[in-house]
């Protein structure tokens, strides 16, 4: 099978040859004709499997007869991240369709936003917050939905969005085609798709479980070695562009800041940054000039760079599903990719729960040459002591700093003595 297949308007092929796309994947060859015939569908699939092109290019099909200018399709995205990937992947493919989306969510000036509806969108893909706040305002009209997506449904059930999703779901009283896609199925998702849908089709493809074409390691480690362990890692990886997942918005600037000083092209991504920091973080991963972007669990969902080729995780997820939405990021349409992760003894019981889902005991590594054996100093920080080659100018400055340092605390001890 191939896109020719599915008899899609000739402005929309254009958008699809013009990205290179041939052979549609496992979810795109099994949904998109279902949708196209107008049913509502429940996509299972591993993340990375092409889930998005699914339901884009039934959407821009069902729009290109019908009245422009108004909001006919609407798609609800977890995060920001996901709902500007979903609105690329629109423009892209419909470039030559006329149809207009507008991505909505916070933490920026909803004001904008609000212009950017009455310039008249035909798709409007947003985060269940923001929204809200637009249909209080009576700034978007949903009363011309035609469509509906939900794209990773257990992640906004993880998010707390479902009360929202519900209330957002009541303001759109026409008839209309729902699409809910996710990655796992839990039982809240469940009773939501008896709710929201009428008679859908089921499509799973392959188990809840991370892509085949990625790899997986446990690096086990003491907590106070990680740092140092992951910089050995980046080391011997320096070339590849790598996501390192953190559990906190604190730890993940905290690595971040020590990948840049050991001279990595390291960025943080997390939720107190900006979303002009957010996404210039996100572009320089995919342009190159970013080699480590270490983020918490808003980066697993939402970014789909195909030049990613690790996953690491410093911190073990809290979950098992989390795991396969992290590792996710790696190893896409087909690409192969390597899933690291640094454990300690603490996480024996997360281990096991992952090794269930992959059906497979993972493989324990070392890093030749690395000494795990070193102790924590009492009340200090374990610094690694391996960094990127310095000049010669640089190495004099920095002794000639640390010789000052030493010459003004030997100075000021028998002051600190006298206060003792």
């Amino acid at each position: 099978m191939n896109f020719n297949d599915f008899n899609l308007h000739p402005c929309i092929m254009e958008g699809v040859n013009a990205l290179g796309y041939t052979e549609p994947t496992p979810i795109q060859s099994k949904a998109i004709p279902v949708a196209l015939q107008g049913n509502d569908i429940v996509g299972l699939a591993q993340t990375g499997t092409g889930k998005t092109a699914a339901f884009v290019l039934p959407i821009l099909q069902k729009l290109m007869p019908g009245k422009r200018g108004q909001v006919r399709a609407l798609i609800m995205s977890p995060t920001r991240e996901l709902a500007e990937q979903t609105c690329t992947a629109i423009n892209k493919l419909g470039k030559k369709t006329g149809i207009r989306s507008i991505a909505v969510y916070g933490g920026v000036s909803i004001s904008q936003q609000v212009i950017n509806l009455r310039n008249c969108a035909e798709i409007v893909v947003a985060c269940p917050g923001r929204l809200l706040d637009h249909i209080w305002r009576g700034t978007v009209d949903l009363s011309h939905i035609e469509i509906l997506v939900i794209d990773e449904a257990d992640r906004m059930l993880d998010m707390g969005f479902l009360p929202n999703i519900k209330s957002i779901l009541d303001c759109i009283m026409q008839k209309h085609q729902t699409l809910l896609f996710s990655a796992t199925m839990p039982k809240e998702i469940r009773r939501l798709t008896e709710d929201i849908l009428t008679q859908p089709l089921n499509i799973q493809i392959g188990e809840t479980a991370p892509a085949e074409t990625v790899s997986h390691a446990l690096y086990p480690v003491k907590q106070h070695l990680k740092t140092a362990l992951l910089m050995e890692i980046l080391y011997q990886i320096q070339k590849e562009s790598v996501i390192v997942f953190t559990r906190t918005k604190h730890r993940a600037e905290k690595v971040a800041d020590e990948l840049k000083k050991a001279g990595f092209k390291a960025a943080s991504l997390h939720g107190n940054l900006s979303q002009i920091r957010r996404q210039s973080a996100i572009d320089g991963l995919r342009r190159g000039s970013i080699k480590v972007l270490v983020a918490t669990d808003i980066a697993s969902r939402g970014i789909d760079i195909l030049s990613i080729t690790h996953v690491i995780n410093y911190d073990i997820p809290e979950c098992a599903d989390d795991y396969t939405h992290r590792i996710g990021r790696t190893g896409r349409i087909n690409n192969n990719g390597d899933a690291w992760t640094l454990v300690t003894a603490a996480d024996t019981g997360m281990i096991r729960d992952i090794e269930k889902i992959l059906k497979s005991t993972i493989e324990r590594k070392t890093i030749q040459g690395f000494d795990y054996t070193i102790a924590a100093p009492v009340g200090e920080r374990v610094r690694y002591e391996r960094k990127p080659a310095r000049s010669d100018a640089q190495t004099s400055r920095q002794s000639a700093g640390r010789e000052l340092r030493n010459k003004m605390f030997n100075n000021r001890r028998p002051a600190i003595a006298k206060a003792i």
